[in-house]
């Protein structure tokens, strides 16, 4: 299967699809930070405008687009910036109208509810083997939803706890491994 990450410098849930044998990419405005080898040339990962290189070639697009403007939690800025939260949400749409026959497209909960539909589903670390929380939206095309493959105890919720740091939102967009993994297992042998 070919597979397109979108909005992913992490390269975790790409790498996860490639140690299932699929060809996988990632793209994102930044370098990955997990480089890896096809043949001796780095490879796997474009740097640059998803919207640009999305076409019907691939089979599956999971897309992490930026939440800044669109997530609940940043809902006090929301009247500042208007023309960021507008552009966030043509880009958001813009993938879900991706040529591509399976889609999955995850944000935390925020204004697409309203502006594009509900998710199909809302998960959380704690399922696939993290002890923490992170209310996770899902909105899913010709996907089904995922199951839980590991549920833990713990919960903390750590991410929203991240301290201010130059690396606090990249701290706090990186994909959990297991959801990478579950991803990668359930929707990979579609």
């Amino acid at each position: 299967m070919k597979v397109l990450v979108a909005c992913e410098f992490s390269g975790i849930v790409r790498d996860a699809f490639i140690a299932r044998g699929h060809e996988a990419w990632s793209c994102d405005l930044l370098p990955t930070e997990r480089p890896i080898n096809r043949g001796g040339i780095p490879t796997g990962h474009w740097v640059g405008d998803v919207l640009k290189i999305i076409d019907s070639s691939f089979d599956l697009m999971i897309a992490f687009p930026p939440c800044t403007h669109l997530a609940v939690s940043g809902a006090r800025w929301f009247k500042e910036k208007q023309r960021e939260q507008a552009e966030a949400i043509r880009f958001f749409q813009g993938l879900a109208d991706a040529p591509i026959n399976r889609i999955a497209i995850e944000n935390p909960i925020g204004i697409m509810s309203t502006y594009f539909r509900k998710p199909d589903q809302i998960i959380q670390p704690w399922q696939f083997g993290h002890g923490e929380v992170k209310a996770t939206c899902l909105w899913l095309k010709n996907l089904p939803p995922l199951t839980p493959t590991n549920i833990v105890d713990g919960r903390k919720p750590r991410v929203h706890h991240e301290p201010p740091s130059p690396e606090r939102w990249k701290n706090r967009s990186r994909s959990y491994q297991g959801i990478a993994e579950a991803m990668a297992q359930q929707w990979g042998t579609l």
